[in-house]
């Protein structure tokens, strides 16, 4: 059964859809079947990957209003284990088309369930709000990937958002966790980054990912040329930290997997071997 991650974050220019793209794209080049799924009306993650606009196509609004199947929203990539279900702006109207559909919360989980067998990994982009496109992508998530840059403001709207994921847990979706949150547009340089890392890192423990992502010029340029970072420049530090925090979190999960130690027993000594000093104190009296 595939695992879905939810990359999310209410607050804009965080690089949620950068770490959408070269994420699900550092899993395929880990040799790891993955699906990336557009849930943002502005379909970045769609023309990130090179698909130019089309409102014929099937995508994930189809999706939502049960007018297609996830199969006939798939669309392959430039990467032969990546594949892409596209956005389009029309997505737009399913917030308010959605708004008295019997079941709106749990349009999309349903929507890919015939897909988690065929997908080790499927990512989805949410758009910058908590609305019922996103609530949605909870939903049918198994986690979430919260990117936030290492700012004092960072931690702005963390909290309604963990807030959210407690909501939906406790009612909605039950198994749903926290991925990690990743560190984006780092800037190590600064003293400042340094000492907002260090609180973010007393503040989410071992949630935050080991892995951070550098401010880079080649991450920023990719998306124009319809390429994840790794295909444009593999060798740039952006493509480089991002394959290392899909190993991260692949190495997170076969940990996960692994059975537990088998339990040892001691060895219990033979009836005749044991010794019953109460009786021997009681013979001796």
């Amino acid at each position: 059964m595939g695992h879905v991650i939810a990359v999310a974050n209410q607050k804009g220019g965080v690089g949620k859809t950068t770490t959408a793209i070269n994420l699900a794209s550092s899993f395929a080049a880990a040799e790891v079947n993955t699906l990336l799924v557009d849930c943002d009306p502005q379909s970045n993650a769609t023309s990130g990957l090179g698909l130019v606009k089309d409102p014929a196509r099937v995508c994930t609004y189809h999706l939502l209003m049960g007018a297609a199947e996830a199969e006939e929203a798939l669309h392959p990539t430039e990467m032969d284990q990546l594949w892409l279900i596209p956005s389009h702006k029309n997505l737009l109207g399913a917030n308010i088309e959605l708004v008295e559909a019997e079941g709106r919360e749990f349009r999309l989980r349903q929507a890919l369930q015939p897909l988690r067998e065929r997908f080790e990994f499927v990512v989805l982009d949410c758009p910058p709000a908590l609305d019922l496109l996103t609530l949605n992508a909870l939903v049918a998530a198994d986690s979430v990937l919260i990117p936030m840059q290492a700012e004092y403001f960072a931690l702005e709207g963390i909290s309604e958002l963990l807030d959210t994921i407690e909501r939906i847990r406790a009612t909605l979706n039950p198994q749903l966790g926290v991925e990690g949150v990743v560190i984006t547009m780092l800037d190590e340089r600064t003293n400042l980054a340094q000492q907002v890392m260090g609180e973010l890192q007393k503040f989410f423990g071992d949630k935050l990912c080991a892995t951070s992502i550098p401010r880079n010029i080649r991450l920023a340029e990719a998306p124009s040329h319809g390429k994840p970072a790794l295909l444009y420049d593999v060798r740039s530090r952006g493509a480089e930290s991002y394959i290392r925090l899909a190993k991260e979190i692949i190495s997170n999960h076969q940990r996960s997997q692994e059975p537990a130690a088998p339990v040892e027993l001691v060895e219990q000594p033979r009836a005749e071997e044991q010794t019953a000093p109460a009786v021997e104190m009681d013979k001796s009296a």
